[in-house]
């Protein structure tokens, strides 16, 4: 169980600092894609993240609780969607700037609202379809210069991986479906661990696709990137358990300043006006989703505790 959200500003620190840290992350990831292939990064990823996440289960005192498994099938099945969305990402990080592939990635949570809809559901109304609507609107200003053949922006290269981006949110979409579904049976901690050991395993089918052995430096990247990437997953879940999903979602956006920055400093990616203004309004139209969705919750939190007989 969730401890009562009465520490939000904890919650939105350990927030920040997993945003962080899962940027800095990707920065390795992308330090080495000059040379390592998408999904050798997914391994190393995924492999080195396994000891943290065990780690933290034993100062817990949940390793045996917290990885007990009641549909071993669905984490198969978030596993494949969530390695897809991994080895995509990573792919795209070869072919274009930080801040571009972390706002693409914004899509995703659009995409989810679509697709749970669809296979859940979920009752979508009018505002959210707007939102999403606009969201796409701002995808589409950041993928645009990426595309057209009048602008020509990095060329095929860049096309290739704007498609990747594109195609890693909707797989992380999907994956977040499928999340939706396990939360009601699965403990967070076993959703984290299996879908780090199911990543591991689907990343060496791509060993036939071109795996290097990688230099000392980029061993040490990869590494780093792993253990940070189990890391951050911990300080993510931890923020739940401090204040709501309503209050630290939109700090999720906060990785597009740290994206920035980073870039700016460590690859000299200057950002264009078209993307900052495509992710702009992106960031906007997944603000108004959390914050329709905070309204929505408040007002079932109300009309149940009038219908209580306490009420």
């Amino acid at each position: 169980m969730h401890a009562p959200t009465s520490r939000p500003l904890r919650g939105i620190a350990l927030k920040l600092c997993s945003v962080l840290i899962f940027i800095v992350m990707s920065s390795l990831i992308k330090a080495a894609s000059d040379r390592v292939p998408a999904g050798e990064s997914v391994f190393f990823r995924s492999f080195f993240a396994i000891p943290v996440i065990l780690t933290w289960l034993a100062l817990r005192r949940e390793l045996r609780t917290g990885l007990q498994v009641n549909n071993m099938l669905g984490h198969v099945w978030r596993g494949i969607a969530g390695t897809m969305a991994m080895g995509l990402g990573f792919a795209a990080l070869a072919y274009l700037p930080l801040p571009e592939v972390t706002a693409l990635n914004y899509a995703a949570p659009l995409m989810t609202v679509i697709l749970a809809s669809m296979f859940l559901g979920e009752e979508v109304r009018l505002f959210r379809l707007s939102a999403v609507a606009i969201g796409l609107v701002g995808v589409m200003i950041v993928l645009w210069p990426r595309l057209t053949i009048l602008e020509g922006e990095g060329g095929d290269a860049a096309a290739l991986g704007a498609m990747l981006a594109l195609s890693g949110a909707l797989c992380a979409a999907l994956a977040g479906v499928f999340i939706r579904k396990m939360v009601a049976f699965e403990k967070t901690s076993a959703i984290v661990f299996w879908f780090s050991v199911t990543s591991t395993v689907l990343s060496l089918a791509t060993i036939p696709f071109g795996w290097v052995m990688p230099t000392p430096t980029e061993a040490v990247l990869l590494v780093l990137a792993g253990l940070l990437g189990g890391t951050a997953q911990i300080f993510m879940t931890q923020a739940f358990r401090e204040a709501d999903a309503s209050v630290i979602a939109p700090f999720d956006y906060a990785s597009m300043l740290f994206a920035l920055a980073i870039g700016y400093v460590f690859f000299d990616e200057v950002p264009t006006g078209t993307m900052l203004v495509g992710a702009a309004i992106i960031v906007s139209a997944g603000c108004l989703i959390i914050w329709r969705e905070r309204a929505l919750g408040l007002e079932r939190t109300r009309q149940r505790k009038a219908m209580s007989p306490q009420g």
